[in-house]
């Protein structure tokens, strides 16, 4: 446990106080007379004699919590999904029409993404980038699962693997505000003279690059067969995502070594970038698995499902704290007003 406001912690030492305090009063008052003319003294002197010392104790614990609370204590708290966003970049090249996973890794890849959506809750939004030669938004985040479905079984495979523009285009989506123009990173500074439609564009943001993986209203599941051919450098795309504090859980599909039926010329295009990959996933806090059969997949996709509906986060515990400090006084208010007709 952490602490806001540790300097307030010093208001802690008055608690051995308030004991000493309330047996001092105790045995000031001394016995009381009983009035045998009054019930409720009748009734509160044959009470258990326990019951006199409850409310009082029940009001120093309220003291302590509340003391306590004033330091603004945080903990790593396990929290229901915090998230609000998650981007599925699914690559579209050819090479996703190999069967080395049964029927194809295109087909395969299709199946558990939409078995990942019946996974999920219904209150996150999910987005869908496809990547080939180029990346482009299948379908921006939203609830609507049966739109995300139709997107991913519109998918048509191209030439090329862009695995780093597909990064870029999904925080473009992630972060609209920050300005991130992929064709400008793809071809270069564009000429003074632009459209409409570009001017209405936000200019690039500066941003101040914050701890990897610490960005909780996001992430990014990136499934790919292959290697990057062209497009944005692969880990200059990891590093735009580890500056936003964006995880990125990467998914390598088929093959290490390449599928060798399509011609030694080819196997290169065909092997997973493994050391890339798994650069990709821990520089941004994320995640690395291979997957290189539909049931290892499958498997790979419930095990992101489960796991990142469920985070660990830093909170702030003075709001609880304080309910329980009031119901405390309350609890302690009422005891002595039942079994005594007084607060005391």
């Amino acid at each position: 446990m952490n602490f806001l406001w540790p300097q307030t912690l010093w208001l802690m030492l008055v608690l051995p106080l308030l004991p000493a305090v309330y047996l001092w009063l105790l045995h000031r008052r001394g016995k009381p007379t009983l009035r045998l003319g009054s019930l409720g003294v009748v009734r509160a002197a044959s009470s258990p004699q326990w019951r006199r010392h409850v409310p009082a104790v029940l009001f120093l614990s309220a003291i302590a919590v509340l003391l306590l609370a004033t330091a603004r204590p945080t903990a790593r708290v396990t929290l229901p999904w915090a998230r609000s966003t998650i981007m599925l970049a699914m690559d579209a090249s050819l090479s996703m029409r190999v069967a080395d996973v049964e029927p194809t890794r295109m087909v395969a890849a299709q199946q558990a993404a939409k078995a990942f959506l019946l996974e999920l809750p219904r209150n996150i939004d999910v987005g869908i980038v496809t990547f080939a030669g180029n990346a482009q938004v299948a379908q921006q985040p939203t609830f609507d699962r049966p739109s995300l479905v139709g997107a991913i079984d519109a998918i048509q495979m191209q030439l090329g693997t862009a695995v780093g523009s597909a990064i870029v285009l999904c925080l473009a989506e992630l972060f609209p505000d920050h300005g991130i123009d992929l064709e400008a990173m793809t071809l270069g500074p564009r000429p003074k003279a632009r459209s409409l439609d570009e001017r209405d564009k936000p200019p690039p943001k500066q941003i101040t690059p914050v701890a990897p993986g610490s960005y909780d209203a996001a992430a990014i599941i990136l499934l790919t067969d292959g290697r990057r051919t062209m497009g944005v450098d692969t880990l200059d795309a990891a590093k735009m995502a580890a500056d936003r504090g964006v995880r990125i859980y990467v998914v390598g599909l088929g093959t290490v070594d390449g599928h060798l039926t399509a011609g030694a010329e080819m196997a290169i295009y065909l092997q997973l970038d493994e050391p890339t990959l798994r650069e990709v996933a821990r520089s941004t806090g994320g995640e690395y698995h291979h997957a290189g059969t539909v049931e290892e997949l499958r498997s790979v996709y419930q095990q992101l499902g489960s796991r990142l509906q469920i985070q660990t986060r830093e909170t702030e515990l003075t709001s609880l704290l304080a309910v329980l400090g009031a119901l405390l006084v309350v609890v302690a208010a009422s005891l002595s007003l039942l079994w005594f007709g007084r607060i005391a």
